[in-house]
């Protein structure tokens, strides 16, 4: 074998806020900071603080490979710790601060933290588990010293001071590119939450294959706002892709409601934003009571649930915004597939164009899929026929940390999403149900995602939820889970007459059920799992 004579640099997540710094040093970062005013400083200032913050590391004793655990919402200094942690060498553990304290209580010691980075919203919760935290040595408040509050943490010391004493004149340091450079943590399986553990290899090359044209398509022209949170898949790759394009970056910090949304995107000029379904639910709830536009979006970015029909026609119809779904998962970085246009789909009628990109997307260069069928052969890539979804990336996970699950790959190096899935002729996914949700009907599958889009499609209904209830013959039939919009009546008979022309009559729920509200995963998902302890007893009317 002959080998090229190219140079053999590696993959630096620090060379990220390096080329920023150097070439876009004066574009703005403006963040939301939980003390409450607005804070606005440079792509330069970040390099400098991040490096101030990689000096403090050192004076703690943190060493390469070590974790570094944060409870932070989306704000400056957590982007400083992306770089200062990471690039240091160390390992940023982001901390999903809406788990149960029990949850937290076990990553945070099954990480081994020695040190918790944590914005003042979350000093009593921290304060009230602390003492089941024995392997972090101290806590640092992501605040400054007037802000710095009284606390019962051990070893506490206030972000601003921690940094302010150390110099920016840190070198970055060259390794492996393959050493671990984040992790974070699941709670999407079966048992306790499970570790992700990225290195700066996969990072970069995700950030790469996130910023094409295929997928996110950003550059130096956009204002971005990474609404989904950085504990949540590094908030979709967004505190990577900003420096490496260029991009002016807006934090949105504590304030996740829509009429602080809109004020973020309307004062900064956002261009472009990504968020789960839920959020932009209570952003476009807002404009429609206020009568309030967006008019500088251009492009929002949608996963973590299937987005539902109404609101991609809300968004381009009211506000002339394009919804761009997107598959992921912790374990593929997040980023798996993007549903954006080829001349192939644009040359389709304009209904077919919308009803193919209406789904989860197409696979992007860098990660290939399978869909597998009950028989254990793939299904046909016709749109239709669906089954098990496997992936396979330099940015997907090939085990869960310190071996937890046991061994994941199949024989052919593909990890199980857990998602069932179609792919069709062109190349497009769609996400029919997560195996464990998917109804088993009489030996059929019903698709719990397509009746939910269907339900609320219902110009009453606010947001809808469907599972699967035990049936003495048909072993399982869909029970669909409503909350109305604010003032309205919509009835079991209205909702079932709209969803008639919409779905099979084999899939139609045998029952309707109001609720005041649909419990929510910390990651802002329906969680089905207690809808279905609170309906474990339920029993379906006899037809």
């Amino acid at each position: 074998m002959l080998f090229g004579l190219m140079q053999d640099v590696p993959l630096m997540i620090a060379s990220l806020i390096d080329y920023a710094a150097r070439y876009h040093g004066q574009r703005e970062i403006v963040s939301r900071s939980v003390e409450g005013p607005i804070h606005r400083y440079t792509y330069a200032e970040a390099e400098a603080r991040s490096k101030q913050l990689a000096n403090a590391l050192i004076r703690l004793g943190v060493k390469p490979g070590e974790r570094v655990g944060s409870l932070a919402w989306n704000t400056w200094r957590h982007f400083e710790l992306f770089y200062g942690v990471s690039g240091h060498g160390a390992v940023l553990h982001t901390v999903n601060p809406r788990l149960f304290a029990e949850q937290i209580v076990y990553i945070i010691n099954h990480a081994e933290d020695r040190f918790v980075f944590l914005d003042l919203s979350f000093v009593p919760l921290v304060e009230g588990i602390a003492d089941r935290l024995g392997g972090v040595e101290g806590y640092v408040i992501l605040t400054d010293t007037s802000h710095m509050p009284q606390t019962s943490l051990k070893n506490a010391m206030c972000y601003e001071t921690l940094i302010e004493r150390e110099r920016a004149d840190y070198v970055w340091p060259r390794f492996d590119e393959r050493a671990a450079s984040s992790l974070c943590y699941t709670s999407g399986t079966t048992g306790n939450p499970k570790g992700v553990l990225y290195s700066h290899r996969s990072t970069l090359l995700h950030a790469m294959a996130a910023c094409q044209n295929s997928a996110m398509a950003l550059s130096a022209h956009d204002c971005i706002m990474p609404i989904a949170p950085m504990y949540h898949g590094n908030a979709w790759s967004l505190p990577y892709l900003a420096p490496m394009t260029g991009c002016k970056l807006v934090l949105p910090g504590p304030k996740m409601d829509g009429a602080s949304i809109e004020e973020l995107i309307n004062a900064e000029r956002v261009t472009f934003s990504v968020a789960v379904p839920t959020v932009f639910t209570m952003l476009l709830d807002h404009l429609d009571k206020t009568r309030r536009a967006v008019p500088s979006m251009e492009r929002v970015a949608i996963g973590g649930s299937a987005v539902p029909d109404s609101m991609i026609k809300q968004f381009r119809e009211k506000y002339d915004v394009t919804v761009v779904q997107i598959w992921g998962m912790t374990e593929t970085s997040p980023l798996g597939t993007m549903a954006t246009a080829t001349p192939e789909v644009d040359a389709l009628s304009e209904t077919a164009r919308r009803a193919v990109l209406a789904k989860q997307g197409r696979v992007q260069f860098g990660l290939e899929l399978k869909i597998i069928g009950q028989d254990g052969t793939s299904v046909p890539r016709d749109g239709v026929t669906f089954g098990d979804m496997w992936v396979r990336s330099v940015w997907a996970a090939a085990g869960y940390f310190k071996g937890d699950g046991g061994s994941r790959l199949d024989s052919d190096g593909f990890f199980p999403t857990g998602d069932v899935a179609t792919l069709d002729e062109h190349g497009y996914m769609r996400i029919t149900d997560r195996t464990k949700d998917v109804i088993k009907s009489g030996g059929e599958w019903i698709s719990s995602i397509d009746l939910e889009n269907a339900a609320v499609s219902h110009e009453d209904v606010k947001q809808a939820a469907v599972i699967g209830v035990r049936h003495p013959k048909w072993e399982e039939r869909p029970l669909l889970v409503v909350v109305r919009k604010e003032g309205r009546t919509p009835t079991k008979a209205a909702i079932l007459d709209h969803l008639r022309a919409r779905v099979a009559k084999w899939w139609l729920p045998d029952d309707v059920v109001f609720v005041d509200e649909i419990p929510l995963t910390a990651t802002g998902k329906i969680q089905k799992s207690r809808l279905r302890e609170m309906f474990g007893d339920y029993r379906l009317p006899e037809s």
